[in-house]
């Protein structure tokens, strides 16, 4: 990409002519460029109109990529919307902009297994996670505990104490406290090989390091065997909790330096919550950076973390605070904006519905419960009450989630259907952030054509099926026999009806 060098001295970070060019041209011009420019949703530089990632589809295999509408555009969400239609898709591949081949991955196993064939992190789902982008519709990459990517062998990454820096776009309101959601360098053999080998960053509520003020979620870097949000090994009181819908994540760090930084991704400019010296606790000055590159997970594999990403780059250098706000202003001035995360027939809070199995041979069967336990029985208008009842829900806004819906026991109010472990049960809500998203679930059309496939919120690759007349949130050819492939459309799609009882 061709230098500009005085667009940053003019101070045009809001003018049209500096928001025509990509994150990666400002970086580029500020000295510091691009050594990965990772986005489902865009492209990082204003010349760029090869693939941003790939999906493959559940029915037959098959892979295509996507590419921006035009150069330096936004994602083209039609070409995966047809290509995935009537079956699931995952992100297989999101490729590095950069053009140095820094593409990234499924995470292999490491200090932790996940949970996919041979230890392999999971793939992300292609649709979890909707927006658009000055208008136009777009997918992020929705990562649930057990999703991974990875690049061990990089070009260009900062290794030892060499200086780097990195943003994030995220959905602020999507974590957890579990370790660790992460976009950044990490170690090359996936595991622990001790303070200071990494820098990433991290975004959660997690106290078991450091912290900020408030309850979270906070940003904080992940430098290994730490999370830190200052110099101090725990309280950083100028790290607020952050919650925008969208939001942009940066840390920077050279010899005996660094900083957080974070942002509405959608208006206004950064906010510094730490700059200054590297921390105090031991092994820290210098850096022993490893140069891998890491998105949903930590150095080491943990894959309990949670999170959403839209974009993000990491850089050769220290960038400069005139950088890093340009960079900001191209941000926002993509217009990040939510949109929605359902589809087919319309759910309407309050109303009271029941779900009929659509497989054949199965469709006199309705989901019901029999105490805690989600099966599929035999309901028809000679039933019991209480069968009826069992079978019956009452629509709610969702309880993790309003823009979806959580399904409330008609016969035991204040319980709902939820997922635990991926079986579904129905149990009384104990306020939970926890419970509150497993018991939320997006309706969309149905996989097979007609009704309603129900997505889990927290874990878009899977959906409600029945499988030998057992509830469970499954995923297309997954690893746990419910998951079998055969006949996974029709086993996922359900006819709403009114409700039985």
């Amino acid at each position: 990409m061709s230098r500009r060098p005085g667009l940053l001295a003019l101070g045009l970070a809001a003018t049209s002519s500096l928001v025509a060019a990509g994150p990666c041209d400002i970086y580029s011009s500020g000295g510091t460029p691009c050594i990965a420019a990772h986005s489902t949703t865009r492209a990082l530089y204003s010349a760029f109109s090869g693939s941003l990632y790939q999906v493959k589809r559940g029915s037959d295999g098959a892979t295509t990529n996507i590419a921006p509408l035009s150069a330096g555009g936004v994602a083209n969400a039609a070409t995966q919307d047809t290509f995935c239609a009537s079956t699931t898709c995952l992100i297989t591949i999101i490729y590095d902009q950069s053009g140095r081949g820094n593409h990234l991955t499924q995470a292999p196993p490491g200090g932790f297994q996940g949970p996919e064939s041979n230890g392999y992190d999971n793939l992300a789902s292609a649709t979890g996670a909707p927006v658009t982008l000055n208008g136009h519709k777009a997918y992020g990459v929705f990562v649930s505990p057990g999703t991974g990517y990875r690049n061990d062998a990089v070009s260009g990454s900062a290794t030892g104490d060499a200086a780097e820096g990195m943003y994030a776009v995220l959905d602020g309101t999507h974590y957890n406290g579990a370790c660790c959601f992460d976009y950044g360098n990490g170690e090359t053999n996936n595991k622990d090989t001790g303070n200071g080998h990494m820098e990433a960053i991290y975004f959660g509520d997690s106290t078991s390091w450091g912290y900020g003020s408030g309850s979270g979620p906070w940003i904080m870097a992940d430098l290994e065997n730490g999370l830190f949000s200052g110099a101090a090994t725990k309280l950083n009181s100028g790290d607020p909790s952050v919650s925008y819908r969208f939001l942009t994540a940066l840390i920077k760090g050279g010899p005996n330096k660094w900083a957080i930084k974070g942002a509405n991704a959608a208006s206004g400019s950064l906010s510094t919550y730490y700059s200054g010296a590297r921390p105090t606790a031991t092994g820290y000055n210098p850096m022993k950076k490893e140069g891998a590159i890491i998105l949903g997970i930590g150095g080491d594999n943990s894959v309990g973390g949670q999170g959403t990403f839209y974009e993000g780059v990491m850089t050769t250098g220290y960038p400069t605070d005139a950088t890093e706000s340009s960079v900001q202003a191209d941000i926002v001035a993509a217009k990040y904006a939510t949109t929605s995360l359902t589809s087919g027939p319309a759910f309407t809070a309050g109303t009271s519905i029941s779900l009929r199995a659509t497989t054949s041979g199965y469709t006199d069967r309705y989901l019901a419960h029999t105490g805690a336990t989600v099966n599929t029985q035999v309901v028809s208008s000679s039933s019991t009450t209480a069968l009826k009842q069992g079978a019956s829900w009452t629509v709610r806004a969702g309880l993790g989630n309003s823009a979806c819906f959580s399904f409330e026991s008609k016969d035991t109010a204040g319980s709902y259907i939820r997922h635990y472990n991926f079986a579904l049960q129905v149990a009384a809500s104990d306020g939970s952030k926890a419970f509150k998203e497993d018991a939320t679930f997006c309706p969309q059309a149905g996989l097979s054509g007609t009704g309603s496939s129900i997505r889990a919120w927290g874990y878009p690759t899977r959906y409600f099926r029945h499988y030998e007349n057992t509830g469970y949130i499954a995923s297309n050819g997954g690893v746990h026999t419910f998951d079998s492939a055969t006949s996974f459309n029709a086993d996922a799609t359900w006819a709403v009806e009114a409700n039985l009882g």
